[in-house]
């Protein structure tokens, strides 16, 4: 087996697993801790990707992705973060919204499951929140990775100056 294809196999193993995962866990997951949650670039397309599985952030490294560090943590408890994927453009997508989830389904978009949790509700509960928000950009000029989420205020900034528009909370992290 290439070395390529081995590492695309691990790549799609580890999506299959998260998958198996979510299909058994509730809409709030019970244990208790937390995970550094991974954030990655994509030089080729300006994708970010995030993920808990270090196993997935290797493999993506070795593909000629860039580690950035650990964009915050996310705990194992909380409510569901959810990941889609569109084969058209390879884009990946991070949501609370299960409207928002469905809906890009619909029109095509793979529903990846749960890719990690927020320790309380995003947008619409800010009175109640816990941890530190998460912001959520788009770039309208962008057809890959259109969508960027930090937990810096100055990114946020920095990003708003450059012409991304501001969606506000996406979620919380620890």
């Amino acid at each position: 087996m290439t070395t390529m294809k081995h590492a695309k196999r691990i790549a799609a193993g580890c999506v299959s697993l998260m998958l198996m995962a979510a299909a058994y866990l509730p809409s709030q997951v019970q244990a208790a801790g937390s995970y550094p949650l991974y954030r990655l670039y994509n030089p080729n397309t300006g994708e970010h990707f995030y993920t808990v599985f270090s196993n997935e952030k290797n493999s993506l490294i070795y593909n000629g992705w860039t580690y950035e560090g650990v964009g915050w943590n996310a705990p194992d408890e909380g409510w569901y973060v959810y990941r889609l994927y569109n084969p058209n453009t390879g884009d990946h997508h991070y949501t609370m919204d299960t409207d928002e989830r469905d809906y890009l389904a619909r029109i095509g978009w793979r529903d990846e499951g749960t890719a990690f949790a927020s320790p309380s509700l995003g947008w619409e509960n800010t009175a109640t929140a816990q941890g530190k928000p998460v912001y959520r950009l788009y770039n309208p000029n962008a057809t890959v990775g259109a969508h960027y989420y930090t937990t810096s205020a100055r990114e946020v900034n920095a990003l708003h100056r450059l012409g991304w528009r501001y969606e506000g909370i996406g979620w919380y992290a620890l």
